[in-house]
């Protein structure tokens, strides 16, 4: 009885608890419905807002992203900075870096570019300190002082002074040296009365002479022990040079070296980080020099080269070329027909007169696709003692006829003039080059219209300049080096056409006693004012003998794959002249923010 009574309480029990289980449930569904499921219904429009919020705010990000980005170039701006590897490209060939030596092309770029000498040609054409920082002249105009920068160093660390320019200049003067700057340097005494002072004596006044103190400079504790007949064969000027310039030596790689056609010379320079200038900004310079101009050209085509020297500049799919720059540096130099004025047709002077009369210059220079200056007299434009009344006759094609009719060139045979039987006829010789090809085409068109049967002979380099200096020929396109000082001594001088020169550089083989005396009288004056009066005769004989047909200053033409800050373009006496303040170029770019 006991047992059925306690099984019935505990099912009463167990029906009560799962009564009160359903009513948790029943009550916890309730709640959820109320608490959850009806706030999640409610979250619908805080969900939209939420969304509205995070995307304004998206909005806002992106704005002031964009606006950051606009707005930079107002305060921020690309500019050089320094760093780099400065490749350039040349052709020719590398023989002696030592400045009292270099001769060919690269031999120069490279000189110029480890050693420094006492001045510079500057950017206007006057001299600039360089090792030097000034110079005074004495009373009687024979005696130059220099005086040198303080705390000059040579790249090995050992200090430059007075005493390694005296023993440059004297290695120069000795004949067992070897050097080609040797007839410039005779009876000129050098002296260093202390380290940082440099005395130059002059047997006669020469007003040119500062302007010969731009040869680099060599170290005497490293050649003063070697004797001067086996300095032209030390390493020092090939593989082991130091100077004070802006790069110092630091290797060189010969590739294809067993086949002289295709050889290519790399020299790797590295910054003087004590260089007088201001260490240089580039962090390495090479020279690739290339024995080919093909070679050449394709290294800059295929951009293993920042920049090439075009000596011969290279077709004009080249230069016009996507994010090529060109810079067209105007040399202080002319570019002249020489006629030999000694022998066959041309030593006839109304000849000369009447081809000089009959050559339309202006139309030429328009043909050479770069923008020079004209040359019309053995001095050029702007030059201390130009002229303009002194310039040739300019183009008279009437002139020109009448001028040879009046001298008895008379008979017209299949277009080409006679006198006395003998055919107006001569061979006119230059460099085979686009441009010189173009030139001499023109003036063979022009001239053919006075009746002159013009042969034309292309060289080579090499075969061009033995018929310079046989004088082999009966007129010569060529361009000659005038500088900024008015001093043409060498170019027109009677003795300067002599076989005995040293130089020969009269090619025109002109000569007139009182161009002689001129020319001798200006180069001996100091004042400007004086100098100008003495050349006067020299111009005058010039303009009436007419010897050459002045054309245009020549240029070169440097090509870059990359824009070089600090390289403008400007006028040089010589091309090395292009260097004068490579510490300072920049090949580099950054974004660096303006300073308020």
């Amino acid at each position: 009885m006991q047992t059925k009574r306690f099984k019935q309480f505990w099912r009463k029990r167990l029906k009560k608890s799962q009564r009160q289980v359903e009513d948790i449930g029943l009550k916890a569904e309730e709640t959820i419905d109320v608490q959850l499921l009806d706030r999640l219904n409610r979250l619908v429009p805080v969900r939209r807002f939420v969304i509205i919020w995070l995307g304004t705010i998206t909005l806002l990000i992106v704005g002031v992203f964009i606006q950051f980005i606009s707005l930079s170039g107002y305060y921020q701006r690309l500019e050089p900075v320094p760093g780099g590897i400065y490749t350039e490209g040349s052709q020719g060939t590398y023989t002696n870096a030592n400045p009292i030596y270099a001769s060919t092309d690269p031999d120069q770029t490279i000189s110029s570019l480890i050693f420094a000498g006492l001045f510079q040609n500057g950017p206007n054409g006057q001299l600039v300190g360089d090792l030097a920082k000034s110079y005074s002249i004495s009373n009687n105009g024979k005696t130059y002082t220099v005086y040198l920068k303080p705390h000059l160093t040579w790249q090995d660390g050992k200090p430059l002074t007075s005493q390694d320019v005296v023993f440059t200049f004297n290695t120069i003067k000795n004949p067992d040296a070897g050097s080609p700057l040797f007839s410039d340097w005779q009876g000129i005494s050098v002296s260093a009365p202390n380290p940082l002072t440099v005395v130059f004596n002059l047997p006669d006044v020469l007003a040119s002479f500062p302007y010969e103190l731009t040869t680099g400079i060599i170290p005497e504790h490293i050649l003063g022990s070697i004797p001067a007949s086996n300095l032209k064969a030390a390493n020092f000027n090939t593989i082991d040079p130091v100077g004070a310039g802006p790069f110092a030596w630091a290797g060189i790689d010969v590739l294809n070296g067993n086949n002289p056609s295709e050889e290519e010379v790399q020299i790797a320079l590295k910054p003087f980080s004590h260089y007088n200038g201001g260490k240089p900004k580039l962090n390495e310079f090479i020279e690739d020099i290339y024995a080919n101009q093909n070679q050449l050209i394709t290294a800059f085509s295929n951009r293993t080269i920042n920049a090439m020297e075009a000596i011969t500049p290279p077709p004009l799919s080249i230069q016009n070329a996507p994010g090529v720059i060109k810079h067209n540096f105007i040399l202080r130099a002319g570019t002249y027909v020489f006629f030999k004025t000694t022998s066959g047709v041309l030593s006839d002077q109304n000849v000369r007169t009447a081809l000089v009369e009959a050559a339309n210059v202006p139309d030429i220079i328009k043909h050479l696709g770069y923008p020079t200056k004209l040359v019309n007299e053995p001095l050029l434009a702007g030059q201390l003692g130009y002229n303009p009344i002194y310039a040739q006759p300019g183009y008279n094609l009437k002139a020109a006829i009448q001028t040879l009719a009046s001298d008895g060139w008379t008979t017209i045979k299949n277009g080409v003039r006679y006198k006395n039987g003998q055919p107006l006829s001569f061979t006119l010789t230059a460099a085979n080059t686009a441009e010189n090809r173009m030139v001499t085409s023109m003036l063979k068109q022009q001239w053919s219209q006075v009746g002159l049967n013009l042969n034309i002979q292309l060289l080579d380099p090499v075969d061009l300049l033995s018929a310079l200096n046989q004088h082999n020929y009966d007129a010569v396109l060529t361009s000659i080096s005038i500088g900024v000082d008015p001093d043409v001594f060498v170019y027109w001088d009677s003795a300067e056409a002599s076989i005995q020169s040293n130089t020969r550089l009269n090619f025109s083989e002109f000569s007139n006693s009182s161009a002689d005396e001129s020319l001798q009288a200006g180069r001996t004056r100091i004042d400007p004012a004086l100098r100008i009066i003495e050349y006067k005769p020299f111009l005058q004989a010039w303009q009436k003998a007419n010897p050459a047909l002045g054309l245009y200053q020549p240029r070169l033409l440097y090509l870059t794959n990359v824009k070089i800050s600090g390289l403008e373009n400007q006028e040089l006496t010589v091309a090395s002249d292009r260097f004068n303040n490579v510490q300072n170029w920049e090949i580099q770019a950054a974004k660096v923010n303006i300073k308020p």
